[in-house]
This record gives C-alpha cells, structure tokens and sequence, in this order.
C-alpha cells in the first residue's frame, strides 16, 4: 500500500472520512491540506528532501476566501503538478461528475482515478486507492463511460441524428415524421422507439433529455 499520501480537501468533515479510509486501508503516513497552493510547496519540497508522496487524493472545486492563491483548483493543481512531478499518482474526489469533465481530467491530465462523492464514494475511493497502487485505473460506476469511444458504444450517425433532434426538442413523433421527410431510415415512431430506448441503456440515462446531455458532455453532439 501507499506509505505517503496527501489530502487536498477544503471540506473538514469529507477531509475526516477521507483520512479515516487511508488510516483502514494501513497508510502509515497521511497529511492534510486544505489548498491547493499548500499541497503543491508540501509535495515539492518532499521530493527536495528525498521523501516524496506516493499519491495525493484532491477535489476539483475549492471555496474563494482571503487568501489569493496561485492554484484556485484542483484542476489547476493537478496541471502544474503532472509538469513538474509526473510521477505521482493523483486521484480526484469530487462532486463533479459531467463526462466531458471526468474525460478531461484522465486524458489531458493524466489523473489516475476518477471519484464521485455520494453515497459510495468512500467506498469507491477504497477501490480507487487499491486499483491504483496495482498500477490500474478507477472511474466510479456513474462516469466509467467517459472514456469509452463512439465504437465501443455501439452507435451510429443515425443514433446521432436522433439524439441531436431529441436535443432541438423534437418529440419522438416529430422525430420520426423529420426522419421520412428527409428519406433517413428506419423512420417510424416504433422504430424510433426501440432505438431511443436502446441508447439510453447504452448511455445509463433515465430520460431522453438525460440521453441528451450525456451526449453532449460526451462531445457526441
């Protein structure tokens, strides 16, 4: 397991539960910070006197207050850390959970675990801290289609089309006569039907509008 690990959270009590799942997990050493400009002089210094950090665990979003900080973000954070430390496992906590967002932050920042704070979010987080210690990486359940492709989804540009006119606000009624107008096929509403239903178990979404922004967060539309 991780030896060194630092907390970057501005919350006190999420601070606590965070803590509490490194201490079960046997971390012997866990610090905490709660900004962002703080954790980059701790984890920068430690790797001056030879004892870096194994990882850090850091929400995205932190609260303004007096202090004017050089690294207002976790995103912004992250960034400067993986120029200068590369090497150093970052998991993300946070409420955030818009697609294109959690894309963002494991492909162009080259995170390592992508938490959702809820319900299982500590208990996801024991996942996320082990996976990635195994050299793995996490997504929690809500977000783990973040990085899946157009291919791996199994969609087409009919499904596009469709979802595209769900978001102009169409009906599936308008839908299908907008289809047979513009010789798309298949056009009919059962059609239409079946396939909005088969993209929004494709998508985990609960509603067509659901479907929507999920496509979009996704960059789909």
């Amino acid at each position: 397991m991780f030896s060194k690990v630092i907390i970057t959270e501005d919350m006190d009590d999420i601070n606590k539960g965070v803590y509490t799942t490194l201490c079960e997990l046997g971390v012997p050493e866990i610090e905490q910070v709660q900004y962002c400009d703080d954790a980059f002089l701790r984890i920068k210094k430690a790797v001056m006197d030879g004892v870096p950090y194994d990882l850090m665990i850091t929400d995205l979003f932190f609260r303004a207050d007096h202090r004017k900080q050089k690294y207002p973000s976790g995103e912004a954070l992250t960034e400067a850390l993986r120029k200068e430390f590369p090497d150093l496992k970052i998991v993300v906590y946070s409420i955030e959970d818009r697609l294109q967002k959690v894309r963002d932050m494991m492909v162009n920042h080259k995170v390592n675990a992508y938490v959702c704070k809820g319900r299982n979010g500590l208990r996801e987080l024991t996942e996320a801290v082990r996976m990635v210690y195994e050299g793995n990486e996490y997504l929690s359940p809500q977000v783990n289609q973040a990085l899946r492709s157009k291919t791996d989804l199994e969609i087409n540009d009919y499904d596009i089309e469709l979802i595209k006119q769900l978001g102009l606000g169409l009906s599936q009624v308008d839908i299908s006569h907008y289809l047979e107008q513009n010789n798309i096929f298949p056009s009919s509403l059962s059609s239409v039907e079946k396939r909005v239903n088969k993209l929004k178990d494709i998508f985990r979404a609960n509603t067509p509008a659901h479907l929507v922004a999920i496509a979009k967060d996704m960059g789909l539309i």
